[in-house]
């Protein structure tokens, strides 16, 4: 069962609709209660990374997310900013992120990158995978995925990087550490990348 974190943030009609198309079991939480049963958990999230955090620590879901997560190892895939979240903070705003990983969040520096190039960053990119990883099986470096961005994920420990674009400046846009799993990039608006990343992840071990 794959259940997907609805806290008011993100496309969850998408996902359950990709999943349904694969035959997948899913299912949507927006209570702890329903958390129950859950073997894959997806985070999602689209905005402001404060308003995020805020509608998820508000839901009532977010001690038990942590308690799957942190304590029972239930994998959990991070989507946009619910890949963002998964950091010690954001540049973005002032709350803390859920500190799963050892990462902050940045702004583009249109100064430092090799163009000018507009913000957010939006459509599709180019993603190069790292190292072999379940999550990005049968997914070559022609990949590409769907972003809309402003803001990216910045590892203080790079082995946690599974995947990375370019956007004027190198950027990770996918990152693992153990159970924890974080796509930068809209796998649910990616078509068949997409699609094969989701499938990849609901039949992780």
């Amino acid at each position: 069962m794959v259940t997907i974190i609805d806290y008011g943030v993100g496309n969850i009609s998408a996902f359950l609709n990709i999943f349904n198309q694969l035959n997948i079991e899913a299912n949507t939480a927006t209570t702890e209660a329903e958390l129950a049963g859950a073997k894959k958990l997806i985070l999602p999230g689209v905005g402001h990374f404060d308003y995020a955090m805020q509608r998820f620590s508000d839901s009532g879901m977010r001690d038990a997310v942590n308690n799957l997560v942190i304590n029972e190892k239930i994998p959990v895939l991070g989507v946009c900013v619910g890949m963002q979240m998964m950091a010690a903070k954001s540049d973005e705003g002032s709350l803390k992120g859920l500190g799963w990983i050892d990462a902050d969040v940045i702004k583009f520096d249109q100064k430092q990158s090799s163009a000018l190039l507009p913000l957010p960053h939006m459509g599709w990119n180019d993603v190069y995978t790292s190292k072999e990883n379940p999550l990005l099986k049968d997914l070559s470096n022609e990949a590409r995925f769907y972003f809309l961005h402003s803001y990216y994920f910045k590892c203080h420990d790079e082995t946690n990087i599974i995947a990375k674009a370019d956007y004027g400046l190198e950027f990770t846009c996918a990152v693992n550490k153990n159970n924890i799993y974080g796509a930068q990039f809209h796998p649910e608006k990616s078509h068949h990348f997409g699609i094969q990343l989701l499938k990849n992840f609901a039949e992780l071990c």
